[in-house]
């Protein structure tokens, strides 16, 4: 798989939400499981820079490829993040740099975890192949949960809101997957990336989040059936990745908050 950097730099933009008709919410108004997770979304998006602060101080910095897409894809989430915002501003709920003040002094300073990055940095020279690894499973999992959202929610001004972030997301993915394909090439790459995701991966927004809120966003997102068909296909893209078949990553999480398995 190969990514053009140019081509996507020169694609770039902010969210267009020009044509979205955010009063329209006033007159059908979200549901409460819905808002709940477009809560998740906002204050997830907005954390962006600081998983950026967090990959900048390990040897990601030194790959102008990766720190120019690093850079990029920042300001995109910003725009998810905003768009969402307008979505619970029309509820009266908080958003924005209030939301986004409260969510980062609930997680704290995050100081050892930026530090664990540095450390972890000089450990092993994989660690960019950990991280573009845990990007892509981290894209698959909130392109899928948009998607699913945009078809659970019987909105669709909503449902047009969330594809359009899911297109952008899709650019994402195919970075992030480009490089783990490239680097997980290493048999040395492939052994730090299934070791660290093995032992530390879970649900983008987890670290950041209340678990309450992330087991309902699985519950919400990867229920039934088709979250549970959903779940399986990011585990088979997983599973396609030099190196890392059969993690079931997703499955893991479905298993443990909603106690079903998914069908072989």
């Amino acid at each position: 798989m190969n990514f053009d950097i140019d081509r996507y730099l020169g694609q770039v933009a902010a969210l267009d939400d020009s044509d979205i008709d955010y009063e329209s919410f006033r007159a059908r108004p979200l549901d409460d499981d819905t808002l709940r997770c477009l809560r998740y979304m906002h204050d997830v998006e907005h954390h962006t820079t600081c998983y950026l602060r967090d990959l900048l101080v390990t040897s990601a910095h030194e790959d102008p490829e990766v720190t120019s897409f690093l850079a990029m894809w920042a300001f995109e989430e910003f725009w998810h993040g905003e768009a969402i915002g307008k979505v619970l501003a029309v509820h009266d709920e908080t958003f924005g740099r209030e939301r986004i003040a409260a969510a980062r002094s609930r997680v704290g300073r995050e100081r050892l975890r930026t530090l664990g990055f540095m450390a972890l940095s000089g450990l092993t020279d994989h660690v960019v192949a950990i991280a573009m690894t845990w990007g892509a499973i981290n894209e698959w999992t909130t392109q899928a949960g948009y998607l699913r959202l945009a078809s659970t929610a019987g909105n669709d001004e909503l449902a047009t809101l969330l594809r359009r972030i899911a297109k952008q997301e899709g650019r994402h993915i195919d970075f992030y997957a480009s490089q783990a394909e490239q680097r997980l090439a290493d048999p040395g790459a492939q052994k730090w990336t299934r070791r660290a995701l093995n032992r530390a991966w879970s649900p983008v927004g987890s670290t950041v989040m209340p678990k309450a809120e992330t087991d309902h966003l699985v519950r919400t997102l990867f229920g039934g059936d088709d979250g549970a068909a959903m779940a399986g296909r990011i585990d088979r893209r997983v599973d396609r990745l030099p190196g890392l078949a059969g993690l079931g990553l997703v499955e893991g999480v479905r298993r443990d908050v909603i106690g079903d398995r998914i069908a072989a």
